[in-house]
């Protein structure tokens, strides 16, 4: 192998984030992304995590929910003060209850332990897919007078103000206004966000929804751009008109 084929190599995984208070489950995960090339940084409390993300600067963080002292709900809240890093939490529990609030504290994902190497290789994968920009033809879209989407900083404009999107905020809106007038089926929305395997995940379109609302309507419980059409998906006003 050349130098130039190397460094290549050494460029395709990412550094990830593994937090867990138990070694065999680090041992395990750690195996896994080394195979893929993926470069990991262990933490084994939420403590050692916030340190490791301020000075490691890693691209994922893989963060489990039982932990003793700090656990994983409460990491990822402080984490979230200063970090839009992704993280997908780790959880032995499956109910829906903990899996929309460790969205709500800004979770990017949700695995529920046990799990196989597939699953968590799919899961980060789908993670850096949403991270990636779509691509658009308009830099600055104007909705209206109130509302801009400037599409190269993953921001929207209202009323002057810019508001900052978070990676899967923003393809779900660039994904809605691509389709301005249209309705767009939930499980439409879940493949083109959040990939194939998150069809049967509609609490997720729910959500991330809803902070869109909070972020771009005047007045969210009656929204005026993004529209409920109930039990198909979701429309955007259609501005082009």
């Amino acid at each position: 192998m050349n130098p130039r084929q190397s460094v290549n190599k050494q460029r395709k995984g990412k550094r990830i984030l593994v937090v867990d208070d138990e070694p065999r489950m680090i041992g395990f995960i750690r195996m896994n992304l080394e195979l893929e090339d993926h470069h990991v940084i262990e933490a084994h409390s939420g403590l050692e995590a916030l340190d490791a993300v301020r000075t490691q600067l890693p691209d994922l963080v893989l963060l489990d929910v039982m932990m003793p002292e700090l656990d994983g709900f409460e990491t990822l809240r402080m984490l979230r003060e200063f970090s839009e890093i992704p993280v997908i939490m780790l959880t032995a529990k499956g109910e829906e209850n903990d899996k929309v609030y460790g969205l709500e504290l800004g979770a990017d994902d949700y695995i529920t332990k046990p799990f196989g190497p597939r699953e968590l290789s799919s899961r980060i994968k789908a993670i850096f897919r949403r991270i990636e920009k779509p691509t658009t033809e308009e830099a600055i879209l104007e909705v209206d007078d109130r509302l801009s989407v400037d599409f190269n900083q993953r921001e929207v404009i209202v009323n002057g103000e810019h508001i900052k999107l978070r990676p899967t905020e923003y393809r779900l809106l660039y994904h809605l206004i691509k389709n301005a007038g249209w309705t767009v089926p939930h499980d439409q929305l879940l493949q083109k966000v959040w990939g194939y395997e998150y069809r049967d995940e509609a609490h997720y379109v729910r959500l991330y929804v809803n902070y869109l609302r909070e972020k771009i309507e005047e007045d969210p419980s009656n929204p005026r751009y993004i529209i409920t059409e109930r039990g198909v998906g979701y429309r955007f006003i259609n501005f082009k008109q």
